[in-house]
């Protein structure tokens, strides 16, 4: 029997379900997360074939860089997937889950790179780039 999880953005014109296990939350304290969400980036990721979108025509895509590109809605703009080109996962938000999410965080990234306005205290590993 396989888990499905389900959520979607402010205005509900995007619905994403996903079957499978989800992993854990990774927060991204990296200047450009940092400016979409205006704090940072709470983000699970999961495997690009077992994510499902309704009204995929909603979505629209901004490349933010070189290798990647994030996706949001179109009609109440909230931030909901980072995509890498060469990553076979796609990082959803966490906070566009339905709940109960059973989520919880293993770790920050890109730490070096956090706004001065906040402090990383949550006693959970920190690094300065992705881990390998």
């Amino acid at each position: 029997m396989s888990t499905q999880h389900t959520g979607g953005c402010l205005c509900g014109a995007v619905r994403f379900s996903i079957r499978g296990k989800l992993g854990p939350v990774v927060g991204c304290h990296c200047s450009q997360c940092r400016r979409q969400t205006g704090f940072y980036y709470a983000a699970v990721n999961v495997p690009r074939t077992s994510l499902s979108v309704e009204e995929e025509g909603v979505v629209r895509w901004y490349r933010s860089s070189q290798e990647a590109q994030r996706g949001f809605c179109s009609n109440c703009g909230s931030a909901l997937f980072w995509q890498g080109d060469e990553s076979p996962e796609i990082s959803i938000l966490a906070g566009a889950f339905d709940e109960p999410t059973g989520l919880a965080f293993s770790h920050h990234i890109y730490c070096a790179d956090k706004g001065d306005f906040y402090e990383i205290s949550d006693g959970l590993p920190q690094y300065d780039r992705y881990p390998v």
